[in-house]
């Protein structure tokens, strides 16, 4: 019988332990407990909530220990966390944000005893990991939507950063599928500027375009919310939003980061995971895209899931295959 115990709270520290049967690796070490470092919120109803259910699935799946702290932003609160979750004896810290790779990297060799995860980032060590996306291809597919059901041959993505490759991939998607569409490029700098996003959102309708993409977190369900209120297209990030826009959402690039963890942690407790940097998307299943708007002809859904199983045997996008 589980018993799930709030043992703690501090500050915005909330400790859910489990009595667990304990789950050994390929070195016979045991590996009993879990934690994860969140930026934000769990009920952002995105990235945040969507980590946090990842957790509980591992909870669920090998009975182990879990552990999660919310607002944790600067390197002095990752510190403590972690001191904080090594006190506790946790030996795996889950960073959900690519914000977490660089904080992990400054301070791991002083816990050479806890394996650290992130997504999305270039560090890497012995007992330092990161899982990232293989966005490029989400966003490239993203695009292809947008050109095919443009109408005034305006769109805009409104990313929270320049290094996203999903806004270089919804570009040449949108341009695959049609050359005549004017793509329109917006950065926040923030996953969670919703202000700034909103701002390039109203300026990008005032300018005719009538399909937005909005790749950041907390901001993606107010653009999908105020596009369906317009009465234009919007394109959902991370989850499947259509539960919130409708049928006004063509379609969603859904990143299963929640499966991505409960992969990691399989991988852990095999010994087939190292300190490294690794990829993961569409072949794997931790990218999908969500269902698709009634507004989408069958005909362009079927060619475009053709699409999807043909990059997933070759790698190749459309646009690299040659012809």
């Amino acid at each position: 019988m589980k018993k799930i115990l709030i043992l703690l709270t501090i500050a915005f520290i909330i400790i859910i332990p489990i009595l667990s049967s304990c789950s050994y690796n390929a070195s016979g070490e045991k590996i009993e407990r879990v934690g994860m470092l969140i930026e934000n919120t769990i009920n952002d109803q995105s990235w945040g909530s969507k980590g946090y259910r990842g957790l509980l699935e591992i909870q669920d799946e090998y009975n182990m220990d879990v552990y999660f702290r919310e607002g944790v932003q600067t390197q002095q609160q990752v510190n403590i966390a972690v001191e904080e979750f090594a006190n506790k004896g946790v030996q795996v810290i889950i960073g959900h944000s690519s914000t977490f790779g660089e904080f992990f990297n400054r301070l791991q060799a002083s816990y050479p005893d806890i394996q650290f995860i992130y997504v999305n980032g270039g560090y890497s060590a012995d007992n330092l990991i990161s899982l990232n996306f293989n966005s490029l291809a989400m966003g490239f597919f993203a695009g292809m939507v947008a050109g095919k059901m443009t109408e005034t041959n305006r769109v805009g993505i409104i990313a929270a950063y320049e290094w996203q490759p999903e806004v270089e991939g919804f570009y040449e998607g949108v341009l695959y599928q049609n050359e005549d569409v004017n793509v329109d490029i917006q950065y926040v700098y923030d996953w969670d500027e919703k202000d700034l996003a909103l701002e390039h959102y109203q300026k990008m309708i005032s300018q005719k375009t009538d399909i937005i993409y909005p790749a950041g977190d907390a901001y993606s369900v107010s653009i999908v919310e105020s596009a369906m209120n317009d009465g234009i297209y919007s394109i959902g990030y991370v989850n499947d939003q259509q539960p919130i826009g409708s049928q006004s959402v063509l379609t969603s690039t859904v990143q299963h980061v929640d499966k991505l963890y409960l992969y990691a942690i399989e991988q852990l407790l095999e010994g087939e995971l190292e300190g490294g940097i690794y990829n993961f998307g569409f072949k794997e299943e931790v990218i999908t895209m969500g269902p698709y708007s009634e507004h989408l002809s069958e005909s362009f859904t079927d060619h475009l899931n053709e699409l999807i199983e043909e990059y997933k045997e070759t790698g190749l996008l459309p646009h690299q295959i040659k012809k």
